[in-house]
C-alpha cells in the first residue's frame, strides 16, 4: 500500500496446493501504525482470495506484546485460532490463524 510515494504497508496472499490460501508477510511501515493501513490490506487480500476461490485463509504469527496489535487486528475479521498447517510445526512462540472463507 502506497501514500504518494511512500510505502505504508505490505502483505501478500500465497497459494497453496490445497485450494486454500496464506497470508504472508503483512507489515506497516512505523510512520503508518494505528492509521488503518493493516485493515486495509487484510481486506484487499481477503477480497483477492475470495475472487481467486479459495476456501480458506491462514497465517501464523508470533506471540507477545509486540504481536498483540496483529493478533488482534486478525480477530476483528473473523480470524480464530487453530492447528499449524502446511507444514509448519507448532511452538510455544508461533500462533495459526484460520479464516473460512464460505463464513467470511
Amino acid at each position: 500500500m502506497w501514500e504518494g510515494s511512500r510505502i505504508a504497508g505490505i502483505g501478500a496472499l500465497k497459494l497453496l496446493h490445497d485450494g486454500t490460501g496464506e497470508i504472508k508477510s503483512m507489515r506497516t511501515h512505523p510512520d503508518f501504525i494505528g492509521r488503518g493501513v493493516g485493515a486495509r490490506i487484510l481486506t484487499t487480500i481477503i477480497d483477492a482470495a475470495k475472487a481467486r476461490g479459495i476456501r480458506r485463509l491462514s497465517l501464523e504469527t508470533g506471540s507477545g506484546p509486540s504481536f498483540q496489535a496483529a493478533y488482534s487486528l486478525y480477530e476483528k475479521f473473523g480470524f480464530r485460532k487453530g492447528e499449524a498447517y502446511a507444514g509448519y510445526k507448532q511452538t510455544d512462540f508461533n500462533h495459526f490463524m484460520h479464516l473460512d472463507l464460505g463464513t467470511a
